[in-house]
């Protein structure tokens, strides 16, 4: 089995965007919520909008969001344009 400069650009970013991920999901703050306040919708957080560390939760969900996307759509582009370049070479 061959691999392609894509498949091995990919694979490479795919490791490192898994690794970034699994850090940045292990320093967010844990979120405990008794059952009454998940079943409700209620949240704790109402005083503190303007905290700092909140302003950091933002940001490392925000990264996590980036990264998944990211992640997914190097782990689709690898499997999907090699079939697609197998297919116009053989066509």
């Amino acid at each position: 089995m061959e691999f392609g400069v894509i498949q091995i650009i990919g694979g490479i970013l795919m490791i490192i965007s898994s690794v970034l991920l699994i850090i940045i999901t292990m320093m967010q703050e844990q979120k405990q919520q008794d059952m009454s306040s998940a079943l409700s919708g209620q949240s704790d957080n109402f005083f503190s909008k303007g905290n700092v560390s909140s302003s950091r939760e933002q940001a490392l969900a925000r990264l996590t969001k980036l990264l998944t996307v990211v992640f997914f759509v190097v782990t689709v582009a690898v499997n999907v344009i090699p079939s697609i370049m197998s297919k116009v070479n053989a066509g």
